[in-house]
C-alpha cells in the first residue's frame, strides 16, 4: 500500500517543502488533536503543534494513513510532514462549501482512526563510515561541540531515532531528534555538490543525501547503500515512521557494501 504520493511524483508537494526545512524543535507539550486551516482553496492543513519528535510524527503519519485508506473521491494527495498533514482536494467534489465539508469529513476519519502508537513501523540499521574522506566535517563538528571526534560518533549512534519525513530530493530522509549538543546551524555557505550517501547533521537532525546535490549540512559520515530506486518498490530505503539505528563501519566494509550496488 502506498501511503505517500511522493513515490509517484518524486518529492513532497510544494506546500510541504516550504515547511520541511523550517520547523523548530520546540519545548512544548504534545498536541493530540490537530487544528485545521485552509491553505488556499484546494488544500486543508492539519497542525499537530510545533514540537518535532517521534510522537508528533507518528500522529501525523497515522492521520495521513487513515485519510488515504478512507478512499474519498475528490482527495488528490495526502502529504505528512514533521508536524502537519496537507490534504489536497478537488473543491468541486465537496461543493457548495468545500472547506467546511472536507474538514467535517476528515475530523470524523481521524476520530475513528486507530491510536498513533498502533501504527506499524520497522527498525532499520544504517551503516555509516565515519572515517577520513567519508566524514569531511567531523573534525569541525567535534571542535564546535567541544568534544572529540570519537564522542561525536558515539552520540550520533547512541540512541535510536526516527524518520520524520522525506523531501528535498527523492528518498532523502529527515531523521531525529538527536542529542542537544548537535543543535548546530547549517553551514554559512552551502556546498555546490555533496557526495551521494553523505550523512550530515544540523538542528539536531540527520539527513542522508541520496545523490550528488547541493547541501548545507555538516557531513560526519557516508553510508554505502542506495537510498532511492525508482524501479523497485517501495522505492526508498528509509520511510517515514522508520526507527533508525546508525552503525559505524570501516572503509573496507564500506567499499564492500558499496560494490554490491553496481
Amino acid at each position: 500500500m502506498c501511503l505517500y504520493k511522493w513515490y509517484r511524483y518524486g518529492c513532497f508537494s510544494v506546500t510541504s517543502i516550504v515547511l520541511l526545512g523550517y520547523c523548530l524543535v520546540m519545548k512544548s507539550p504534545p498536541q493530540i488533536n490537530p487544528t485545521f486551516e485552509p491553505d488556499g482553496d484546494r488544500c486543508l492543513r492539519l497542525h499537530y503543534g510545533l514540537k518535532i519528535d517521534a510522537q508528533t510524527s507518528r500522529r501525523c503519519l497515522a492521520a495521513a494513513a487513515a485519510i488515504e485508506q478512507a478512499g474519498l473521491v475528490g482527495i488528490l494527495d495526502v502529504t505528512s510532514s514533521f508536524t502537519t498533514v496537507a490534504i489536497h482536494y478537488d473543491p468541486v467534489q465537496f461543493a457548495p462549501t468545500p472547506y467546511e465539508t472536507i474538514s467535517a469529513v476528515v475530523k470524523k476519519i481521524i476520530k475513528a482512526a486507530p491510536d498513533a502508537h498502533l501504527l506499524a513501523s520497522r527498525t532499520v540499521e544504517v551503516p555509516v563510515c565515519y572515517e577520513g574522506e567519508y566524514a569531511m566535517d567531523l573534525s569541525y563538528v567535534a571542535d564546535t561541540c567541544k568534544i572529540s571526534c570519537a564522542q561525536v560518533i558515539e552520540r550520533h549512534i547512541g540512541n535510536h531515532v526516527s524518520v520524520f519525513a522525506l523531501g528535498f530530493a527523492p528518498g532523502l530522509p529527515y531523521i531525529g531528534i538527536h542529542d542537544e549538543i548537535f543543535d548546530l546551524p547549517r553551514r554559512p555557505s552551502p556546498r555546490a555538490a555533496v557526495p551521494a550517501g553523505s550523512v550530515a547533521i544540523a538542528n539536531r537532525q540527520t539527513v542522508i543525501y541520496p545523490n550528488v546535490t547541493p547541501g548545507g549540512w555538516h557531513v560526519i559520515g557516508t553510508m554505502p547503500i542506495a537510498l532511492f530506486d525508482p524501479d523497485h518498490p517501495p522505492y526508498a530505503f528509509l520511510l517515514p515512521g522508520d526507527t533508525v539505528k546508525f552503525t559505524p563501519i570501516g572503509r573496507k566494509e564500506f567499499r564492500s557494501i558499496h560494490s554490491l550496488r553496481s
